[in-house]
C-alpha cells in the first residue's frame, strides 16, 4: 500500500546511496514505536533503530574515530566521545531481560489505549493495564449513569439497595444483587452530601435536607439550611448539616413522626464541607481553612485548630486521633495534650491536594487510610505508619470513599462513575 505522505517523509531524509542498504536510509523510525504505543497495522515506519551508514562505519573503524554528524534517529552505535557502548545493551529502555522474555518496568500511569480496549501491547506495554497497584483490592464492578460528580453513596442497614447523589441532580438507586440501576430520583438542586443512618437515608441539597425511611416509606423535608448542604453526620441522637451558613442540628421526635431543629452553630467564616463525630465531640472542617471543635451536649465551640493553610476537605476519627486533610497537601494527625486540647502530632506531606479521607480495615484486621488525591488517584497507607500499600486510579478525582459490609467499599468520582471494591485475602495474608 503506498502512502505519499510517508513517501515525502522518507525523501526528506537525504539522496539513496546504491546498494542493498539505500531502503534503510530512505526509510524513518516509527516516532510512537519509540514512545511504546504504536497500534498501526502495518505501520508505514521502521519498528527497530536503523544502523549506521556503511562508509561512517568503515572510516570509524579505520580511524577510531567516530562521525560528527547527528543521526536523524537513535541508533545503537556509540556517537558520544565520552561514552563507551555496552556490548550488552540491546536498546530497550525500561526493560530488563528475566526469565527469557522481556519484564517491562510500569509507568505508574494507566493505559490510555487499554482502557478504550485497543491496547495491542498486552503485557510488554509500559503502562498499567489495571486500575490498581499492590494487590490489595478487587475492583468488582462500576455503576455507570451519573453525569456529574458524585457526592455521596448510602447503604441502608436491612437493604439490598445501594444510593447514590450526585450534582446532577439525582439520586440513583442500585441493586446490589444485578448491579442494575432500580430507579432515579431527580431534585431542583444539586445534591451534596448523603448519609445512611439505620434504616434512614438523608440527603443535602439546596436549602434543604431530605429524610427516607426504607423500611416504613417516610418522607420528610427539613427545612433551614441556607445554601448548599456539604456534609451530614449522626451524633448524640442528632442529625448535623454542614452548610454554607455554618451548621445546623435536628433531633427526630417520635411522637410527631419528624425532626425537630434545635440549634444552629455559627462561628465559621465560609462554608463547612466536612464534618465528624468522636468521643462525644463534633469536628467541622471548613472553607476558611479551620477546624472547631464542639461539644455535643452543649453544642457550644471549645476549640479552633487552625495549622491548614486551606481548605480542610475532611476530617476523620481514629482511635484517640483526629486525621484532617486540606486542599494545602497535607494529612494531619491530632492528638489531646496535657491539658485536653488537641495539636498536630504528626503532618504527612502529600504532593498535592487531599480531596478526602476514609478509615477501614483490611482483611486482616488491620487499620487503613484511604487518601483521595487532586490526581486522581486514592493512596491506600498503613496505619500508624503512613507506609503505602497500594494506589487506586481513576478517570477523575474521587471525591466520595464510603465503608461497605464484608470488606466492600465504594467510591464516587467527579466523572460521575460509582466502583465497587473488596479488598484481597491473599494480598493481606502476605504483607
Amino acid at each position: 500500500m503506498e502512502m505519499d505522505g510517508s513517501k515525502r517523509v522518507f525523501q526528506r531524509l537525504g539522496p539513496s546511496s546504491q546498494g542493498d542498504n539505500s531502503n534503510n536510509k530512505q526509510q524513518k523510525v516509527c516516532f510512537h514505536w519509540r514512545a511504546g504505543r504504536c497500534n498501526r497495522f502495518p505501520c508505514p515506519f521502521l519498528h527497530r533503530e536503523l544502523p549506521g551508514p556503511p562508509q561512517q562505519q568503515q572510516h570509524a573503524a579505520g580511524n577510531g574515530m567516530s562521525s560528527s554528524k547527528r543521526p536523524h534517529g537513535f541508533s545503537d552505535d556509540n556517537r558520544g566521545a565520552g561514552m563507551r557502548r555496552n556490548p550488552n545493551f540491546n536498546n530497550t529502555w525500561g526493560r530488563t531481560a528475566a526469565g527469557g522474555g522481556a519484564v517491562v518496568r510500569k509507568t505508574e500511569k494507566v493505559c490510555n489505549y487499554w482502557v478504550k480496549g485497543n491496547c495491542t501491547y498486552g503485557n510488554t506495554c509500559r503502562y498499567l493495564h489495571s486500575w490498581t497497584t499492590g494487590d490489595c483490592f478487587t475492583l468488582l464492578t462500576t455503576l455507570e449513569g451519573h453525569q456529574k460528580v458524585v457526592t455521596g453513596i448510602a447503604l441502608p442497614s436491612g437493604s439490598d439497595k445501594l444510593y447514590s447523589g450526585s450534582t446532577d441532580k439525582s439520586v440513583r438507586v442500585w441493586d446490589c444483587q444485578s448491579g442494575q440501576c432500580a430507579g432515579v430520583v431527580n431534585f431542583d438542586g444539586e445534591v451534596g452530601s448523603m448519609l445512611s443512618e439505620g434504616p434512614w437515608i438523608f440527603v443535602g441539597l439546596t436549602n434543604l435536607v431530605k429524610a427516607w425511611n426504607t423500611q416504613t416509606g417516610t418522607d420528610l423535608s427539613l427545612n433551614g439550611p441556607v445554601g448548599q448542604v456539604y456534609a451530614l453526620v449522626v451524633g448524640n441522637d442528632m442529625l448535623l448539616a454542614g452548610t454554607e451558613d455554618g451548621i445546623l442540628s435536628w433531633k427526630y421526635n417520635g411522637s410527631t413522626n419528624n425532626f425537630d431543629p434545635i440549634k444552629a452553630l455559627t462561628g465559621h467564616t465560609h462554608h463547612v464541607v466536612s464534618l465528624v463525630v468522636g468521643a462525644n465531640r463534633l469536628y467541622s472542617g471548613s472553607m476558611d481553612n479551620s477546624i472547631r471543635v464542639w461539644n455535643l451536649e452543649t453544642l457550644e465551640c471549645l476549640q479552633i485548630l487552625t495549622d491548614h493553610t486551606s481548605v480542610v476537605m475532611s476530617v476523620l476519627c481514629w482511635d484517640q486521633f483526629l486525621l484532617s486533610c486540606s486542599l494545602d497537601k497535607t494529612i494531619k494527625v491530632w492528638a489531646a495534650n496535657d491539658s485536653g486540647n488537641l495539636e498536630v502530632t504528626y503532618t504527612h506531606q502529600e504532593d498535592c491536594g487531599v480531596l478526602a479521607l476514609c478509615g477501614m480495615h483490611d482483611s486482616e484486621a488491620k487499620p487503613v487510610l484511604l487518601c483521595s488525591r487532586n490526581d486522581n488517584t486514592i493512596r491506600v497507607y498503613d496505619l500508624p505508619s503512613f507506609s503505602e500499600r497500594g494506589k487506586i486510579f481513576s478517570k477523575e478525582s474521587v471525591r466520595r470513599i464510603e465503608i461497605g459490609p464484608a470488606g466492600l467499599f465504594f467510591t464516587g468520582d467527579e466523572s460521575g462513575q460509582v466502583r465497587v471494591w473488596k479488598w484481597s485475602t491473599e494480598s493481606s495474608s502476605t504483607s
